[in-house]
């Protein structure tokens, strides 16, 4: 029964160590680049440190919203999202894989993560990791982005990885 419960509840460490380690560095860079700047440069031109807020969601989509529909999609709604993913997280009815587990505390993590910011930094969330992608999909950089969004788009990734497996595992059951 503890290993049940230490199941359930290791992964949240990942959580916690995303959103501590995503407020720490923006943190230090509002504290250290002045905004809309470039800090540091690594390699050429290629990783770049800046400091940009960012008022809407990814690409910047949504930026010129009203304030009352930002409140609703940036806000509120993202809210209820970590609302229903704790839910289905603690769930006794819900199975999920441990490597589920994994990835839901992975979404969390980047999910308190910007909704801190969106809370507690007026709808702007501060980005500072440009990459150069050299014209890929139209862009010769990628849009800035933090540890917060790192780590939801890599749990997004992995949760589709799981569920497709998952399927394909079912149908294999089913096929037997």
């Amino acid at each position: 029964m503890a290993q049940k419960y230490t199941s359930r509840f290791i992964p949240l460490i990942l959580t916690l160590l995303i959103v501590v380690s995503d407020q720490l560095s923006k943190a230090w860079v509002v504290a250290t680049i002045p905004e809309n700047t470039v800090g540091f440069r690594y390699l050429g031109d290629f990783l770049a440190l800046v400091h940009v807020r960012n008022t809407a969601i990814a690409f910047s989509m949504g930026d010129e919203l009203p304030i009352v529909v930002k409140l609703l999609f940036f806000i509120i709604v993202p809210v209820l999202l970590v609302v229903a993913v704790c839910i289905v997280y603690f769930s006794r009815k819900i199975h999920l894989s441990t490597f589920q587990r994994w990835v839901l505390a992975l979404f969390l993590g980047g999910g308190i993560g910007n909704l801190i910011d969106r809370i507690f930094r007026s709808f702007r969330v501060v980005d500072f990791i440009s990459v150069k992608v050299y014209g890929f999909l139209g862009f010769e950089r990628w849009p800035t982005w933090n540890i917060a969004d790192a780590s939801l788009v890599i749990s997004g990734i992995l949760l589709a990885v799981s569920l497709l497996f998952e399927s394909s595992e079912t149908k294999e059951d089913n096929n037997v």
